[in-house]
């Protein structure tokens, strides 16, 4: 299940990426953002179902801070 959710949102944040990059209208970038986030999440879980404290707890840490960028933006428009 985190397999399929972590590929679902990678694909989903590169595809925004790109679409930024290459129409250079980033109003989608929020969106990206908050993906990116979901996607350190499930990477930060993968880690702990390794064993592998702290790589998981550096990436549920970036997951907080993308998801306080996410909510910041969208409290700001």
């Amino acid at each position: 299940m985190l397999n399929i959710l972590h590929i679902l949102f990678s694909i989903i944040t590169v595809t925004l990426a790109g679409y930024g990059l290459f129409t250079a209208d980033f109003r989608f970038q929020v969106y990206m953002i908050l993906f990116l986030g979901l996607t350190m999440l499930v990477m930060g879980l993968k880690e702990f179902n390794r064993n592998n404290k702290v790589s998981g707890w550096m990436l549920i840490f970036v997951f907080g801070f993308s998801m306080f960028v996410v909510i910041q933006s969208f409290v700001n428009y």
